[in-house]
C-alpha cells in the first residue's frame, strides 16, 4: 500500500511563508481530513505533493517517490483540486475519454465512472452547462478514472446537493475500506466528522494537530453525559451517592460532568433506573476546531452586532 509522506516541507512566496516545515504522513486504509482556516496552507501543500509547485525546502513523496517521477500517475494517484479546471467546451464523456486515452486507461472505464458519479445521463452535455455540483462529480470521476491507490480531494462536497454529499461521504469510506490512501480537504466540519478517521490541521502554514479524530475530540474537553429518566429524584440521589454532581438542564435532562455514557449506563442499570436518553456530551468537531484555530485564522469576520440599522 502507498502512503503520502511530507517531511519538513516549506514554501515561501517572496517574504511570505505559506508552508512552514510541515511533517506528516497520510496512511492507507483511513480517510485523513485536512483542515485549516483560509490561508493556512492546505491547498499549497496539496499542490506541492502533486508536483504543481516547487518547494522551498523539504520533500513530499507518494510511495517514497516524488509525484513527477511516477509512471502513469493517474493509475497511482487521483486528485481533484479544482472542479472548474475541465475545458468547458468538451462534453463530460470526451473529457474523461481524453484522460483515459492519454493515460492508457480502458475506454469502458469512462462509462463506469460516469455512472458512478451519477452523470451517465448527461455525459454528452458540454461541461460549461454544468452546475458546480455536476462539475464536482465530474472532477471526482476523473480522479478515480485510473482506479488509483491514492486519492486527494480538495473540498469535494462544494456545490453538491444532500444526495451528493451522502454519496461522496460513502465513497470516501468505501475507498478507505478498500485500503486506499485518502486525503480530503474540507471546511465542512459536520461532514468531516462523519467520514474522517484521522485529522491533520494547519494554522498559518504549521501543523496544529496530527492525530485520530476521536483522540482530538477527547483532548478538547472533559467528558460528560446528558440523560433523561422518568425517575429524576431517584436518579439524582444515586448519582450524588456515587460521587457525581448532576445538574438539571433543559427539557428534564440531567448533565453530569466528568463521566461517560458507559459509566453512567452501567450504574443506573444496576440500580434499575429506566432511561429514555443517554448520550456522551463532548465538543463537536466544529467547536473543537474553532477553539483550536481561534488565534490562527488570518481572515475572520467581526462578530460585533450591527447597530444604527433599522430592521
Amino acid at each position: 500500500m502507498i502512503s503520502i509522506d511530507v517531511h519538513e516541507l516549506t514554501k515561501d512566496y517572496g517574504t511570505v511563508r505559506a508552508v512552514d516545515h510541515l511533517t506528516f504522513s497520510v496512511r492507507p486504509g483511513r480517510v485523513t481530513g485536512f483542515l485549516g482556516p483560509n490561508g493556512s496552507g492546505k491547498s499549497t501543500t496539496m499542490r506541492l505533493i502533486l508536483g504543481l509547485g516547487r518547494a522551498t525546502g523539504g520533500s513530499a513523496t507518494i510511495g517514497g517517490r516524488p509525484y513527477a517521477s511516477l509512471g502513469n500517475p493517474l493509475h497511482q494517484v487521483g486528485a481533484m483540486l479544482d472542479a472548474q479546471a475541465a475545458h468547458g467546451s468538451r462534453t463530460a464523456r470526451n473529457h474523461l475519454l481524453a484522460l483515459a486515452t492519454s493515460n492508457g486507461i480502458a475506454v469502458n472505464r469512462v462509462e463506469e465512472m460516469l455512472a458512478e458519479a451519477g452523470l451517465d445521463s448527461v455525459g454528452g452535455r458540454r461541461i460549461k452547462t454544468f452546475s458546480l455540483g455536476m462539475r464536482q462529480r465530474l472532477g471526482i470521476a476523473a480522479a478515480l478514472l485510473g482506479d488509483p491507490e491514492v486519492v486527494m480531494l480538495d473540498e469535494p462536497s462544494n456545490g453538491l446537493d444532500p444526495e451528493g454529499i451522502v454519496w461522496i461521504r460513502e465513497l470516501m469510506r468505501k475507498l478507505a475500506d478498500e485500503g486506499r490512501t485518502v486525503l480530503v480537504s474540507s471546511h465542512l466540519m459536520t461532514e468531516t466528522s462523519l467520514f474522517a478517521d484521522h485529522l491533520v490541521v494547519l494554522g498559518r502554514g504549521r501543523i496544529l494537530v496530527d492525530m485520530p479524530i476521536q483522540e482530538f475530540l477527547a483532548s478538547r474537553g472533559r467528558p460528560g453525559v446528558r440523560l433523561r429518566t422518568t425517575e429524576s429524584t431517584r436518579l439524582r440521589d444515586v448519582l450524588i451517592r456515587k460521587g457525581y454532581h448532576p445538574v438539571r438542564s433543559d427539557h428534564g435532562r440531567w448533565a453530569v460532568d466528568g463521566a461517560t455514557a458507559q459509566e453512567i449506563g452501567s450504574l443506573v442499570a444496576v440500580e434499575g433506573i429506566p432511561l429514555i436518553e443517554l448520550v456522551d456530551d463532548r465538543p463537536t468537531l466544529e467547536e473543537a476546531y474553532l477553539d483550536l484555530t481561534a488565534t490562527e485564522t488570518e481572515y475572520a469576520a467581526s462578530m460585533s452586532p450591527i447597530v444604527g440599522r433599522e430592521l
